[in-house]
């Protein structure tokens, strides 16, 4: 019986032990490897769903839950985001938001689009959709400007009567962006991408040493790829405009020669 005692509490401890472990290390739901859109949504930036650009992604829960997704935007781009979410059959008023974070968790003011918007009582779908400003290839330590790296996508609703919450609902989000280049670009760049570090892994192969694990998407040319911009091009004519226009206001102002009225021994 005291054997049978001591084994039970061995057990019991170990399970103990291994359940955070396994919690901890189970994987977010993300985009499958054969390139197939997810069909999940996370619950935290944590846990947030990677989508690549122009993927759609679909995902089920219900009112008053918080949905996070997360993809990537590099420098030049502007970033679109666009959510659908289809209503029950019978609920009543009430208002979905969507927001959009960057890699620091700092929430991006949206340029144009509906970010939030009422769905009357029995509509079948809510529309919304948030236009970000132009990734910079950098910024001042103050400032909020967009950046190259993981951006966030939460919805949610923030504004419903009691009888609704927790009704079942449907979700599709897309991310798309916009190459906007030198028209947009400023000079400088971002030493490396607003990337998160959530896992890690060991150096060695298990030698003891670890080290922080990206994400696992990205652009296929690395960020912020080459020194090329449209900007050069865009300098270049406007350098040649300018040696054009100096050239003419010269030949317009030197006039003929010696001016008629000075004499010829002078």
């Amino acid at each position: 019986m005291r054997i049978t005692r001591v084994l039970g509490a061995t057990l019991l401890a170990l399970g103990m032990a291994a359940g955070p472990a396994a919690a901890d290390s189970s994987p977010s739901p993300s985009a499958s490897a054969d390139g197939t859109a997810p069909t999940r949504a996370g619950t935290s930036f944590r846990t947030a769903t990677e989508i690549e650009q122009g993927q759609q992604a679909t995902a089920s829960g219900s009112t008053g839950d918080y949905l996070y997704w997360s993809f990537p935007a590099d420098t030049g781009q502007r970033p679109t985001v666009r959510a659908t979410v289809k209503l029950p059959a019978t609920h009543g008023a009430q208002t979905w938001q969507i927001d959009v974070y960057d890699g620091l968790r700092r929430r991006q003011a949206c340029q144009y689009g509906a970010a939030s918007r009422t769905a009357e009582q029995g509509a079948s779908s809510v529309e919304l959709a948030c236009v970000l400003r132009t990734v910079r290839g950098w910024s001042e330590p103050w400032a909020d400007d967009p950046l190259p790296g993981t951006y966030y996508i939460r919805l949610t609703v923030v504004d419903l009567g009691s009888a609704d919450l927790g009704k079942p609902v449907g979700v599709e989000v897309r991310a798309d962006s916009r190459d906007i280049g030198g028209a947009a670009a400023a000079d400088g760049s971002l030493g490396k991408p607003l990337v998160p570090g959530i896992a890690v892994k060991s150096k060695d192969g298990g030698g003891g040493s670890k080290t922080a694990v990206l994400s696992s998407f990205g652009s296929d040319d690395g960020w912020s790829s080459g020194w090329w911009s449209d900007r050069w091009v865009w300098t270049a004519i406007g350098g040649a405009l300018a040696a054009l226009a100096g050239i003419g206001g010269y030949a317009l102002t030197r006039g003929s020669g010696r001016p008629s009225r000075v004499p010829p021994n002078v």
